[in-house]
């Protein structure tokens, strides 16, 4: 999938860990996980809306778009 999902990285910058993310939000730690992990098909707005609330960011902070998928993220 071309979206990315930069959940690992908003947790780091803020020092917070998907339990602790979990907890805030109400969404469960393997939802959690499977946006983590760009897994995800979909994310609903409420979910963004919940996540960027708690995280203080935009949504662009957290979707990115890579052509090539999680893989060109790596390099």
């Amino acid at each position: 999938m071309a979206i990315l999902i930069n959940l690992d990285h908003m947790l780091l910058n803020r020092k917070m860990t998907l339990t602790e993310l979990s907890e805030r939000v109400g969404v469960t730690i393997a939802n959690l996980s499977i946006l983590k992990t760009n897994k995800a098909k979909a994310i609903r707005f409420s979910t963004l809306e919940l996540l960027c609330k708690e995280l203080e960011c935009q949504p662009a902070d957290l979707l990115s778009y890579s052509p090539d998928g999680p893989a060109s993220k790596r390099d």
